[in-house]
């Protein structure tokens, strides 16, 4: 049984919506977001805008519901991000666009849009099919149709109430349920999904590979846990967990330590605001220590400091360079000197002149290092690839294009 998904949805031409907010919800457990926007015209700038904001610091995907009038609209929103383009269904012209669409980008990023007052038909079921969509999006309440088609069918239905939302899932043609209510500060996802584990419907959720009974553990039945950074790897804080502890952050999928001052479970950020939500655990070769990989919501440390690893004792010289996180540091610093502008600064200098300056400076860095090539010393072509990269990003930064989609383009081709 493959696992069912919870999407939390926004109308966001009803409602404005950060990327903080989305974020939240999959923080808390949600596998998806549904973003409706029925506008006329849509906002596609700041549609954009908003996916790009989600995709730096998620890998959350997005399920967007617009006007789609042509395959550039389509594009536009799939390129942005981790994203599916969920069309309407009604009229021919509709149908064409979706088998261009799925014959361009993939069929399993093209979704059809079925609303409220369209009857869901075996006849549409199989049009729908035949013409390319991966699945469908269905606010009528009649979705059953569609599970002789195979086709993956979200099902929204403002509900909360776990014994419904059992009844929608435990459906074979339902593969997820959507909701608007999901999107809330106070809505523990990852509880919902436990519920529904307990009622057999898979989810997915974190489950222990090893239990807590094979770990080795101290005098005090404890095991240490240290706690990194997800993205930079950078070590966190450093405490302990009891059995207890570690069945609640494998429950909640947010970090729950024991505090040996207060003899009580600690569940970080509950005072403080400044949550850690799990993103991997792994234990050691003896069993007897815990990495955890987080999202770090503020400081991790109770002084307010990002690490509590911030008082040196010993050290000697030594190259910091991390080749890892070089390109996104310096892309920060372009960006923040495109935000903050600074006399006298060739940066701003290359942003004020506009795209045709910087298109102009990266086609000569890139001569230069043919040039470069053919010299039998290969100083001069490392100073040109870095000239080249540096004009590279500002050209990036003046786009709004990242380095996460850029890796993450990569990685696909790979």
């Amino acid at each position: 049984m493959s696992d069912k998904q919870i999407i939390g949805c926004i109308r966001i031409d009803k409602e404005p919506a950060t990327a903080e907010q989305i974020i939240h919800m999959e923080n808390t457990g949600a596998d998806g977001v549904l973003l409706i926007d029925n506008s006329m015209p849509v906002d596609e700038e700041r549609l954009i805008k908003l996916i790009k904001a989600v995709g730096e610091k998620s890998d959350l995907p997005l399920l967007i519901r617009r006007h789609y009038q042509r395959l550039e609209d389509v594009k536009k929103i799939l390129y942005a991000g981790d994203t599916r383009a969920v069309m309407s269904v009604v009229s021919a012209a509709d149908f064409h666009l979706m088998v261009e669409a799925s014959e361009r980008f993939g069929k399993e990023k093209i979704l059809a849009w079925i609303p409220e007052s369209q009857p869901v038909t075996d006849a549409l079921a199989s049009v729908i099919q035949k013409n390319g969509a991966g699945g469908c999006v269905v606010e009528n309440k009649d979705g059953g149709v569609f599970e002789a088609y195979h086709l993956p069918v979200f099902l929204i239905r403002n509900v909360t109430d776990v014994g419904e939302i059992a009844g929608i899932l435990k459906d074979d043609g339902a593969a997820g349920i959507i909701s608007e209510k999901f999107y809330t500060e106070d809505t523990d996802l990852m509880s919902l999904k436990y519920a529904l584990g307990d009622m057999g419907i898979a989810t997915n959720r974190f489950q222990s590979r090893i239990p807590f009974s094979e770990f080795k553990l101290n005098s005090d039945g404890l095991i240490p846990v240290v706690t990194q950074e997800y993205k930079t790897g950078k070590v966190l804080m450093v405490a302990y967990m009891n059995e207890e502890a570690f069945n609640e952050t494998i429950r909640s999928g947010r970090m729950t330590y024991w505090s040996r001052s207060r003899q009580e479970l600690w569940k970080k950020g509950d005072t403080s605001g400044h949550c850690q939500y799990v993103k991997s655990l792994d234990i050691d070769c003896d069993r007897d220590t815990i990495l955890a990989k987080v999202v770090q919501i503020g400081a991790a440390c109770h002084t307010g400091n990002e690490s509590c690893f911030f008082t040196n004792l010993v050290s000697k010289s030594y190259d910091t360079t991390n080749p890892m996180t070089i390109f996104d540091e310096v892309m920060q610093t372009i960006i923040h000197r495109k935000e903050n502008p600074k006399e006298g600064s060739y940066t701003n200098y290359l942003f004020d002149k506009g795209i045709d300056k910087i298109l102009k400076k990266v086609g000569e860095e890139a001569t230069e290092i043919v040039i470069a090539a053919k010299n039998p010393d290969s100083d001069e072509l490392k100073y040109e690839i870095c000239d080249f990269l540096y004009h590279m990003m500002v050209l990036m930064a003046e786009r709004g294009v990242t380095w996460k989609e850029i890796t993450k383009e990569l990685a696909g081709r790979h």
